[in-house]
């Protein structure tokens, strides 16, 4: 759902804000002045950073990082205005998100959403706002990428990674059919939340053919499934969206499988959400940082009030709980989905059980996949706490740099840095959720620009010493006579 204002006062209006942000900008001193030495390999240029993606964690680093003088270029493998995964996978009606988070403003008040909205609908729609609607979301973000001017190549696919032991990350990069190698210094994925890995296919669905099924997150067309009987694997919010969607473009019936014998009731992760936590979740011990994030997964996020009406509202749609999924054969032209409860007959089934973390899903980090640390090799849990998710983990470093399993077998490895859901074990979810990304963007903005003068402070040191700017020219006082002065003092 989306909504439309006059096209004349939604242009007035966003024309006033955009001379505010402008103005807002200027007084922040943003972008602040480069200080970074160009630097050449191999008679070719190398970027400072890259950012793999263009979403909106990756468009907050870009904020972040102009705040400390550092320009990124991000590339993106979708087309304009379609990255992220708003307008294309992602059927929520709305954020889940309190409308009132600022995302990834980076303390703008300008930049915010609310600013946006309240320029187009004013101050008395923003009130009766409930959630942001998703659509609108996204147009957001297309604005934020405009006004801030963000360096984005789209249609530009990352297909290789190597980092090299001179410090310098080769990239080769597709775009127009043609493969390119990019170097850059510093390399950030900012991939999302499958941004290691992708979508988990439960064993019972291995060898099935793909016309019978899909997971919540592949493109699809819910319009081809009007007239099905479908099964929905999983009690999630991606769940309950697909569930609705597929109801909405005229499903004959909906039957949720569930695996719990009670839909989860409380979110645990909005109980987290201080920003003691957010900020410290590097300092913790392993123990406690372990422990808070295994029980955020065992409870469970339990899907959307307004999600699970949204289904519930259909009188064709079923919540059928204790329902395990054991195993699904295609009979004919039905698929046999055999549950715990008994065997459904399905046209069409749907299963939304999440993300993993599997290098083998992308191909374009397997330069380093073998060597990156991961937390399977730092934490040995107690019996009963076993999560593989956070087992498969990257162990990160302070600025989210990948750390190398074995020490010195990829020298350069940690001038990668993991600016995805996966972070979330080793810095706390703020690398990719909106209530903290800014945080996350400016904690490894400022970061990084530690760490180019780290690099530079040959050049740096060289450049202060020559530094002659006058403060003074000599014209600003007169010389005493003091001898003179002093005879005036003893009289």
């Amino acid at each position: 759902m989306s909504i439309s204002p006059s096209t004349t006062a939604a242009t007035s209006g966003l024309a006033t804000l955009e001379e505010r942000l402008r103005d807002d900008l200027l007084a922040l001193g943003w972008p602040a002045k480069a200080w970074i030495p160009p630097s050449t390999r191999r008679d070719l240029p190398v970027h400072d950073v890259v950012i793999i993606g263009a979403g909106q964690a990756g468009l907050a680093l870009h904020v972040a990082l102009g705040q400390v003088g550092i320009k990124p270029v991000l590339l993106d493998k979708s087309s304009l205005d379609f990255e992220g995964p708003w307008a294309t996978t992602a059927r929520m009606e709305t954020l889940r998100s309190p409308k009132e988070l600022t995302g990834p403003a980076m303390g703008i008040p300008s930049l915010s959403f609310r600013a946006w909205f309240i320029a187009q609908w004013g101050i008395a729609a923003w009130t009766e706002l409930d959630k942001i609607p998703r659509l609108q979301w996204m147009d957001y973000l297309r604005w934020y990428r405009r006004v801030t001017n963000a360096d984005v190549r789209n249609s530009h696919e990352v297909v290789a990674v190597r980092p090299q032991a001179d410090g310098v990350v080769e990239v080769d990069v597709k775009a127009n059919g043609v493969i390119a190698t990019w170097q850059t210094r510093r390399l950030v994925l900012a991939t999302g939340r499958d941004g290691l890995g992708g979508a988990t296919v439960p064993a019972f669905m291995q060898g099935v053919d793909k016309k019978f099924w899909a997971h919540s997150s592949d493109e699809m067309d819910y319009a081809t499934l009007a007239g099905k009987h479908l099964g929905v694997v999983g009690a999630g919010a991606s769940a309950m969206d697909s569930a609705a969607t597929a109801l909405e473009n005229g499903a004959a019936s909906v039957d949720i499988l569930i695996r719990r014998k009670q839909l989860p009731q409380i979110n645990k992760s909005k109980g987290s959400g201080v920003p003691g936590l957010t900020h410290g979740q590097y300092l913790l011990p392993d123990e406690w940082k372990w422990r808070i994030r295994h029980y955020i997964n065992a409870q469970q996020v339990p899907p959307p009030h307004g999600s699970t009406l949204r289904v519930s509202r259909h009188d064709n749609a079923f919540f059928n709980l204790g329902c395990a999924v054991q195993g699904a054969t295609v009979v004919g032209d039905k698929l046999h989905v055999q549950t715990t409860a008994g065997r459904f007959e399905l046209d069409f089934l749907i299963i939304s059980t999440g993300f993993a973390i599997d290098w083998s899903l992308r191909p374009e980090f397997a330069d380093i996949a073998p060597h990156v640390k991961l937390w399977s090799s730092r934490f040995t849990p107690a019996a009963g706490d076993e999560d593989a998710e956070l087992s498969a983990s990257p162990d990160l470093g302070p600025l989210f740099e990948f750390q190398e399993k074995v020490p010195g077998d990829l020298p350069g490895l940690d001038h990668i840095h993991c600016f995805c859901y996966p972070a979330a074990l080793s810095h706390g979810t703020v690398s990719g959720d909106i209530p903290a990304i800014s945080d996350g963007a400016r904690k490894l903005a400022q970061g990084l620009a530690s760490l180019f003068y780290l690099n530079d402070i040959e050049q740096h040191f060289a450049k202060l010493q020559a530094y002659a700017e006058p403060e003074l020219d000599g014209s600003e006082w007169t010389v005493a006579d003091s001898a003179a002065r002093i005879r005036q003092l003893q009289q």
